[in-house]
């Protein structure tokens, strides 16, 4: 038998049926959508997330490919080869760019998809390998099948209740650390939110020595205890939300499998949460959506926070 068929496989079947594949945003509505854009503050918007550039920080520790871009047409370029076909007197009045990236899709600020981790074969819902993967992608869970978010936002900021700039290396966020930041913000978590994590790891961006590496973050206990709350995704300003290395000696990123496989939960990486911190937004309006990129274990991801009228 090899690992895959001993792999310690789990009761799969997800909360929405056998062929769902949207997972935890199936509990956004039309009321609750309605619901948290009549309290969003337009005038003000935080966006979470970073730019893309040459060189920038990002997970390669598995041999992914770092972010890439070039031109494909400059408007010299383009009055010598002729690409367009449109000719030289046209291109001469009419210069033309383009560009083309390569990039790892879980590079950046990004979202997971529910088919980016499995136990063995079986991912989210119990979508096989054997049945569900071709040769360039997965047919079933894709980041095309993550609806667009948009919710209400909770800000943890759990380096800043305990006074650090950032959490130390590895540092195993507990869900009492969770319910200490809460009480010491003074909000809570509702059913339907986006809970956001801050460790402080963001504040040291675009150095990757600092960013990236034996990550502060959630533990697994803490994990459960957010999907208690029954939430639509969960992001985390580090590389994982959970903390890395991992402690089980059987899972790697245990974190990763108990979102996107037990609980059907996106969730997002890389989030640059510095600017709501420092204003102390710890409650605000959420949307992010992914690129539909068909069958994609992630897509990079624009979140945006925008306050509360009240707030």
């Amino acid at each position: 038998m090899t690992e895959l068929d001993t792999a310690p496989l789990r009761e799969l079947e997800s909360e929405w049926g056998t062929e769902d594949e949207h997972g935890a945003t199936n509990r956004i509505t039309p009321e609750s959508r309605a619901a948290i854009m009549s309290q969003m503050d337009g005038r003000r918007v935080y966006d979470l997330s970073v730019d893309y550039f040459l060189g920038m920080p990002s997970f390669q520790a598995a041999g992914d490919p770092a972010y890439q871009i070039w031109m494909s047409h400059t408007p010299r370029g383009t009055i010598v080869d002729n690409l367009n076909g449109v000719g030289e007197r046209i291109n001469r009045s009419c210069g033309y760019s383009g560009d083309v990236i390569l990039m790892y899709t879980h590079t950046g600020t990004h979202i997971d998809s529910l088919n980016h981790f499995s136990y063995g074969n079986k991912t989210y819902n119990g979508f096989d390998a054997d049945e569900h993967l071709g040769s360039r992608n997965w047919q079933k869970a894709g980041s095309e099948q993550i609806l667009p978010i948009i919710a209400r936002g909770i800000l943890l900021d759990v380096a800043g209740y305990k006074g650090v700039d950032c959490l130390p290396p590895s540092y195993g966020i507990t869900a009492q650390d969770l319910r200490d930041t809460l009480a010491h913000q003074g909000t809570t978590i509702e059913e339907g939110d986006v809970v956001l994590i801050r460790t402080g790891r963001m504040q040291y961006w675009p150095d990757g020595s600092q960013v990236f590496g034996n990550s502060p973050g959630l533990t697994v206990e803490a994990a459960e205890w957010i999907t208690t709350h029954n939430v639509v995704a969960v992001g985390a300003d580090n590389e994982a939300v959970e903390h890395t290395p991992s402690t089980d000696e059987d899972n790697w990123l245990p974190g990763h499998c108990h979102f996107l496989i037990d609980k059907g939960v996106p969730q997002m990486e890389c989030l640059d949460l510095e600017a709501l911190a420092a204003d102390a937004v710890y409650e605000f309006g959420f949307i992010g959506a992914p690129i539909r990129l068909r069958g994609a274990t992630g897509s990079p991801l624009r979140p945006l926070a925008f306050p509360l009228k009240s707030a």
